[in-house]
């Protein structure tokens, strides 16, 4: 705007026009004088302070963008918006919902949390139980890591009531992928490794010896590649320190042909052992090892299969048998063959080879019921628990020998006791007359 009057009207003109209360930004104000134009100053006369509006205010500096996203809200923050609640339908098919419990509440968020608990020593078994089901459901064990610490933690306090028997037979894929978690179980009574190939030099064999496993009363290690060096030190402990496996009652060490007769006098040492079975092992003079085992710890040779040895008793038991279940369902998936073998049957033909015939791996407790003649099975006597077929076939033998001698003895007492009987019948039934007939004669 230029003003090209004399400067009071200017002046006039731009007070009126300051002081009205609508009035737009005319921007800069410039004043013809003399022929020149000069731009007013408005803070002389006291006026731009009130001319000029205050700027805006900037929420983001210059340069930031915004991205829209939609639809990428988080999982589990809209699982915690409905975990609160039980949603149910009605018989109408309606939609009802009613809160949990606080109980159920506060389980849940432990559970889920479960990894960071720093001891659970004390607790009651009943919740704990209650705590371990809530996290098995939600996957929490499986986890790398956080699921070795939060087992165990249960491990440590509650030991048996986690698992009590534990049986991988012919699971060599789950111990090779799991053998940290197998190693944290506590206070076992029975321990199946049989067909798992673990060898002298194995981790968990020396696992085995520690006093954490010392309640293990049941160990079947059948078909393992074990030799004289594995029994040797898998007894150690027990010969040196009275420790380890001092309370094992019944051992299967059968089919592994690298034990021999040196191997089987470190089996003295078991005090407490009722049922061995040393089947298809590589025993030299196998009457003398039937001798030193009966006179050393009392074992005597049994002409039939014994029923302890038929693996139907040891099964996986525990607050954590499904976890164990879960484990072999993986390691199965997981070495599953391909459905299709276009693309080897197509390089076997390129390079002019055969087709590998695969054979099924088999467990030598598909031969259980073979030939008793070959079996090399101890029990002891004074324990009625480890008394196989044999021994009942005799007690039945016995008993009825017994029954029938007494039946043989008993029948002359009985025809003694009728004759008697009747004689003292006859001689009752003669009445006063009788005998005064017969005197007349």
């Amino acid at each position: 705007m230029v003003v090209t009057q004399n400067n009071q009207v200017a002046t006039k003109a731009m007070s009126y026009y300051l002081n009205s209360k609508n009035h737009l930004d005319p921007g800069p104000i410039y004043v013809r004088e003399n022929g020149q134009l000069h731009m007013v100053n408005l803070a002389l006369d006291g006026v731009r302070s009130s001319l000029q509006k205050p700027r805006p205010f900037r929420l983001f500096p210059k340069g930031f963008s915004v991205e829209l996203c939609m639809n990428r809200e988080d999982d589990t923050a809209q699982k915690e918006k409905t975990d609160h609640f039980i949603f149910t339908y009605t018989r109408e098919g309606n939609l009802r919902y009613s809160a949990k419990s606080l109980f159920s509440l506060v389980l849940g968020f432990i559970s889920d949390n479960v990894d960071h608990i720093d001891s659970l020593i004390g607790f009651p078994e009943q919740i704990a139980e209650k705590l371990f089901s809530a996290a098995e459901a939600r996957q929490k064990f499986t986890e790398p890591g956080a699921g070795l610490r939060a087992l165990q933690k249960f491990t440590e306090a509650y030991g048996s009531l986690v698992l009590c028997s534990l049986c991988l037979r012919n699971r060599y894929l789950v111990i090779s992928e799991k053998l940290e978690e197998i190693k944290s179980f506590r206070e076992l009574t029975c321990l199946d490794l049989s067909c798992c190939k673990l060898g002298d030099e194995h981790e968990l064999l020396e696992h085995l010896t520690n006093e954490a496993l010392s309640s293990v009363t049941q160990l079947h290690l059948k078909d393992n590649c074990l030799s004289d060096a594995g029994v040797r030190k898998m007894t150690a402990p027990v010969r040196v320190m009275k420790r380890g496996l001092e309370n094992l009652t019944l051992l299967d060490l059968s089919c592994n042909p690298e034990i021999t007769d040196a191997g089987i006098g470190y089996l003295f040492s078991f005090r407490k052992l009722n049922c061995l079975d040393i089947s298809g092992t590589g025993l030299k003079d196998i009457k003398a090892v039937k001798h030193k085992l009966q006179t050393h710890i009392g074992l005597v040779h049994s002409k039939v299969p014994l029923k302890e040895f038929d693996h139907s008793n040891c099964k996986t038991e525990g607050w954590a048998d499904q976890i164990v279940l879960q484990w072999e369902r993986v390691t199965s998936e997981a070495v599953k063959p391909r459905e299709t073998g276009e693309p080897r049957t197509a390089a076997q033909h390129f390079y002019g080879k055969r087709a590998r015939a695969e054979a099924p791996v088999k467990c030598a407790l598909a031969d259980t019921h073979g030939n008793s003649s070959e079996k090399l099975q101890f029990y002891k006597e004074k324990a009625p628990d480890c008394h196989g077929p044999l021994l009942k076939r005799e007690a039945v033998s016995s008993q009825e020998s017994k029954k029938s001698k007494k039946r043989a003895f008993e029948e002359p007492e009985k025809e003694q006791s009728n004759s008697s009987q009747s004689s003292k019948q006859k001689y009752v039934c003669l009445a006063v007359e009788d005998w005064d007939l017969l005197n007349s004669y």
